[in-house]
């Protein structure tokens, strides 16, 4: 394989793993476009879409700077930690979970920067050994976190609850102490069991984990949110400020990998 050039003025490149879905008779790979921008004008990097392959997308990953994974209408098959599909029109996307759980695991023993959004947040923890709710809102003492679909988009998309920042994190670090941020909130599914070796970095007010990172943070960059930072991101300093230090670590990335 040709590999892919990381001069020393070249932004970082990051692969953005792709769901995939059937439109019209035909299976397409795709990524949506406010990840792409958000990536783009936040962390200030290059994309390169990562079809939904298996395993053969780890040979990517030493070409790479870092790895974003999404958020997605589907969800990660139970039978990934152990559980029963409890819902029968539960929407799967069996080629990205084939994809993204093995690139998860092969890219923290690479120290390849990884950020998860929503689905990547809850597929890390799963990669890892940890679990999910399939249905947060139907769990004693939990809030309903799902959207309003009925409403705009900017409504659905608008802050929610806040989260509180553990202290000592790396979200309290990066927002110099200032623990309590506004989030918005669009996930029906959510974290169980947190997964062996992983901290928990912000939690919403009924408990339920919405952040976490790598408890040995010389393992390296590795940030999962539960919401959606890609939206309207220039509008939202806490937003902006996750793809910023995502940017950062890749930027560490490249330069090791240029000399």
């Amino acid at each position: 394989m040709t590999p892919l050039s990381a001069s020393p003025t070249a932004r970082p490149l990051v692969g953005i793993a792709c769901c995939t879905s059937l439109l019209g008779a035909h299976r397409f790979h795709m990524v949506g476009d406010k990840y792409i921008q958000a990536a783009r004008s936040g962390a200030d990097v290059s994309v390169l879409l990562l079809p939904a392959l298996g395993e053969e997308s780890i040979e990517l990953l030493s070409q790479l700077d870092g790895l974003l994974l999404t958020g997605s209408h589907s969800n990660v098959e139970p039978r990934h930690y152990g559980a029963a599909q409890q819902q029968e029109d539960m929407l799967t996307d069996p080629l990205r979970d084939a994809t993204t759980l093995t690139l998860i695991r092969a890219a923290i023993e690479q120290q390849v920067p990884v950020l998860g959004i929503c689905r990547g947040f809850q597929e890390i923890n799963v990669a890892l050994g940890g679990s999910l709710h399939q249905a947060v809102h139907q769990v004693a003492g939990l809030q309903d976190h799902r959207e309003d679909k009925q409403l705009a988009l900017q409504q659905q998309y608008a802050t929610r609850h806040p989260v509180e920042l553990q202290p000592g994190g790396r979200l309290a670090r990066l927002m110099n102490g200032a623990l309590s941020q506004q989030v918005n909130s669009l996930h029906g599914q959510g974290v169980q069991r947190l997964a062996p070796g992983l901290r928990a970095e912000a939690l919403a007010p009924d408990g339920l984990v919405e952040a976490f990172s790598l408890e040995d943070s010389s393992a390296g960059f590795l940030l999962a949110v539960q919401w959606h930072p890609e939206w309207q991101m220039a509008q939202h300093p806490f937003y902006h400020a996750i793809f910023e230090t995502f940017g950062n670590a890749c930027r560490v990335r490249a330069a090791a990998r240029s000399a």
